[in-house]
């Protein structure tokens, strides 16, 4: 069964997360994506935990579903590669610092004159205009700039980032998304001949799409939303509460059926009928004395049967999980969302799953992402390169080979 995207040429020229993490879903979904890495490979190969000399495992479920060629783009032979592969290409695929593809002789009005239907999907720290957009940016950065920092923590202290690379994720995903759309222009909308068109995606922008109604507020109404710990600021209940075991417990019962079923259950039938807090503006300004409420009932009971009650009652709620938690409940069983693929080099690797589900035509891994250099002969030899060609650009230093014997050095 063919997947959405197959026949679909990708060439990513990324590094890191933001765009490698956008082709990885591209791949999932069928398109043939060749990651286009330094000879040295990909620093994200040696970010996070890894076995000794080998990979990380971030990087293995990073590049899964991807080939691997090693080029060096310093060099005028590895420039001449990469024009190939753009030639027949789809998209193009880049997180790079703006004006870096120009000093590889690779700017984007060079890759559309050697391909006038390539779509050009850019991941910058601050995109392609602007008086910062020659600035470097990280997710961090963009986290920062873009207003979630300034929101992550409590009231009475600084602001904190959150444990992951969310900036450069969610700019990943708004590039699949560009991405998506630009084809569908280029080729149901226009069709033959349609030429493609350039996504710019801006990390800071990315983060500050999420900003809920924060701008409105602010230019209407002269409000600041400041940091407010776990509470939602605009509707409640909602928040974290300790159980009698010393876990936690989410619970959102942040409308006007919900409370009353939540308070009732409680045996806080006063505050279920309490007039102030029949709508949510009232329990706004009544949150913390609400929580009080719920905590004081969630630590009379153990983790286990607060969620029972709720459950039963339709209340939403969710225990605080880690990473242990989440490998053993059964939904994310359920829903394959742990995936063993086998990896010559360790073995096997538990990856998470795919999202989204598509029920005709859903994606699949494939393999795990391969070592740098993997395909570096294959896809040289589908461009038409000769044995001894490939040889001397070895030798030379110009790509690299993880398999030496498919690239010997005459």
């Amino acid at each position: 069964m063919n997947k959405p995207l197959t026949g679909i040429r990708v060439i990513e020229l990324g590094a890191y997360i933001a765009g490698p993490f956008a082709s990885r879903v591209l791949a999932e979904f069928g398109a043939t994506v060749t990651k286009v890495e330094p000879p040295e490979g990909d620093q994200i190969r040696r970010w996070g935990l890894h076995e000794e000399n080998q990979d990380s495992y971030w990087s293995m479920v990073q590049t899964r579903n991807k080939q691997s060629i090693a080029v060096d783009l310093h060099s005028t032979e590895g420039q001449d590669i990469v024009r190939e592969l753009i030639r027949g290409a789809d998209v193009v695929l880049e997180n790079f610092k703006p004006g870096t593809l120009e000093k590889w002789n690779l700017s984007h009005e060079k890759m559309k004159t050697l391909n006038p239907r390539l779509i050009i999907t850019s991941v910058t720290g601050f995109g392609q205009t602007g008086p910062y957009h020659q600035r470097p940016g990280f997710g961090n950065i963009a986290e920062s700039m873009g207003g979630m920092r300034y929101l992550t923590g409590f009231p009475d202290r600084p602001p904190v980032r959150i444990g992951l690379s969310l900036g450069d994720s969610i700019a990943a995903l708004y590039a699949v998304i560009g991405t998506l759309l630009a084809l569908y222009q280029r080729d149901v909308q226009g069709g033959t001949g349609t030429p493609g068109q350039v996504v710019d995606v801006a990390l800071y922008e990315a983060v500050f799409s999420l900003l809920e109604g924060i701008v409105p507020e602010y230019v209407h109404l002269g409000k600041v939303r400041e940091r407010t710990g776990n509470q939602l600021p605009a509707t409640a209940p909602s928040n974290m509460y300790q159980t009698g075991d010393g876990k936690y417990v989410a619970i959102g019962a942040n409308n006007n059926s919900l409370f009353i079923r939540l308070m009732n259950l409680m045996g806080r039938e006063d505050l279920a009928h309490e007039e102030s807090l029949q709508g949510n503006a009232g329990r706004v300004k009544e949150a913390q004395r609400i929580d009080v409420a719920i905590e004081a009932w969630t630590r009379q009971h153990a983790l286990a049967d607060v969620l029972q009650t709720l459950n039963q009652h339709a209340i939403p709620a969710g225990p605080i999980y880690s990473i242990a938690d989440i490998l053993c409940d059964e939904q994310y069983q359920a829903r394959d969302m742990f995936v063993t693929v086998p990896d010559e080099r360790v073995g096997q690797v538990v990856m998470p799953g795919i999202v989204p589900k598509l029920s005709s035509t859903p994606g699949k891994i494939e393999w795990a992402g391969p070592a740098c250099g993997s395909h570096t002969a294959t896809v040289l030899s589908q461009l038409g390169y000769s044995q001894d060609k490939i040889s001397a650009l070895t030798a030379k230093g110009v790509i690299y080979c993880a398999i030496p014997q498919e690239c010997p050095v005459s």
